[in-house]
């Protein structure tokens, strides 16, 4: 299982310019498998350890057992502070959960980040105007994301592995 977090904003038309200096904009977690999405979670404020296990508690455990059943998994995500916090490993620990060796500043190693791509794709059309709307567009654009769409992009996680060697860790194409 993957996971990510993305920061969205709404965009005005290129023809009109926005009185706001800051458009709104959320912070999103999702997973994928192989087998597609997990439910989303909107974030408030800064994620620190103890949001982020919350995170894990309450959308991460169902998305896993949504997509997995009881078979094993191995998870993945960055090493964001929340993330390799001492306390978010015993979390890990203690639900038998094993998490994937991370190396620093990899995101072609995490396709995850394609699949935010997509999205964010989808809502260049959306346009919206409030942060309802935006939440909106977001999970309308997540639910469309097909299992097919998550299958190519964990298969392909051995071509990204094999890119990031034969460029010796500088970007790839992913």
């Amino acid at each position: 299982m993957v996971w990510g977090a993305m920061s969205a904003a709404g965009e005005m038309p290129k023809c009109l310019k926005s009185s706001v200096k800051y458009p709104q904009s959320v912070m999103v977690w999702g997973a994928m498998s192989a087998a597609g999405v997990g439910p989303l979670c909107f974030i408030k404020g800064r994620v620190n350890a103890a949001s982020y296990q919350e995170i894990l508690e309450h959308f991460m455990l169902p998305s896993a057992e949504k997509l997995y059943g009881d078979e094993d998994f191995v998870f993945q995500h960055d090493l964001a502070p929340a993330h390799s916090a001492k306390t978010t490993g015993k979390w890990f620990t203690d639900h038998g959960i094993t998490v994937l060796n991370w190396p620093a500043n990899s995101p072609d190693l995490n396709p995850i980040e394609n699949l935010w791509d997509i999205v964010k794709r989808k809502l260049r059309d959306a346009r919206p105007n409030t942060l309802d709307e935006l939440k909106a567009a977001i999970e309308a654009s997540w639910a469309s994301i097909t299992p097919q769409q998550c299958h190519r992009l964990i298969a392909s996680m051995p071509r990204r592995i094999e890119a990031v060697i034969s460029e010796k860790g500088f970007p790839t194409k992913y």
